[in-house]
C-alpha cells in the first residue's frame, strides 16, 4: 500500500497522544499536507471499523483519536469493576439538547425554554465534560455561554454539532408542552 508508512506513524501518534490530533499537526509531521493526512486517517478508521477491533479512530472537528470501541465498555468495565461514568437523567438530556442546538447558550435562555431552574443539570453536565463554559456574552452581567465539548462528540458518536439530526417542527411544540407541564407541576398550579 502507498501509505502504509504514513498509517503506521499516524496510528501510533493517536495511540501514543490520547487526545485528538488535528490534520494539520499530522501532515506536519508526515510532511504532507493535511487532506492527505485526513484521507489517510479516514481509511485506517475504516479498516479498523471493517475488521471490528477493539479499539477505533473517531473524528471530530478536523481531529482524529484513537479510542476504545463502545461494544468493549461492557468488558473492560467488568475487568476493572469500575462502574459506568455516569447516566444521564431526562432533565440533563433535556438540558444538554438545548444547549446541543442552541450553543453557544446562557444559563438564562436554557432556563427560558425549559420554565425551569437549571443550575442542578448544567452543574453535572459540566462534572461529566460534556458541556464546557465557551466565553462571556457581551451583555448586562456578561452571563456565561455554555457549548458541548468534544466528550459529547465522542459520547454521542458524531464528528461536529452540524451532524445532529434535525428536530422535526412538529415535536417542537409538544416539546414546549412538556416543559409547560413540568413547569406548572413545579410549581403547584
Amino acid at each position: 500500500m502507498i501509505y502504509e508508512k504514513d498509517e503506521a506513524v499516524i496510528e501510533a501518534l493517536l495511540f501514543t497522544m490520547g487526545v485528538p490530533v488535528s490534520a494539520e499537526d499530522m501532515g506536519r509531521i508526515l510532511q504532507i499536507g493535511p487532506g492527505l493526512a485526513s484521507t489517510v486517517a479516514r481509511g485506517l478508521k475504516d479498516r479498523y471499523e471493517a475488521e471490528g477491533r477493539g479499539v477505533r479512530i473517531i473524528e471530530l472537528d478536523g481531529s482524529f483519536q484513537m479510542c476504545t470501541d463502545p461494544k468493549m465498555y461492557d468488558y473492560i468495565n467488568a475487568f476493572t469493576h469500575q462502574p459506568r461514568k455516569y447516566s444521564l437523567t431526562n432533565v440533563m438530556l433535556e438540558t444538554l439538547a438545548i444547549i446541543a442546538y442552541r450553543q453557544p447558550v446562557t444559563r438564562a435562555e436554557i432556563e427560558k425554554i425549559r420554565g425551569v431552574s437549571c443550575s442542578h443539570p448544567i452543574n453535572r453536565l459540566l462534572d461529566y465534560d460534556l458541556i464546557m463554559e465557551a466565553g462571556r456574552l457581551n451583555a448586562p452581567g456578561r452571563p456565561i455561554l455554555f457549548a458541548t465539548t468534544e466528550e459529547f462528540l465522542r459520547a454521542f458518536g458524531v464528528s461536529s454539532p452540524s451532524e445532529l439530526p434535525a428536530v422535526p417542527e412538529e415535536d417542537i411544540d409538544d416539546f414546549r408542552e412538556e416543559a409547560q407541564e413540568e413547569a406548572d407541576s413545579t410549581i403547584g398550579v
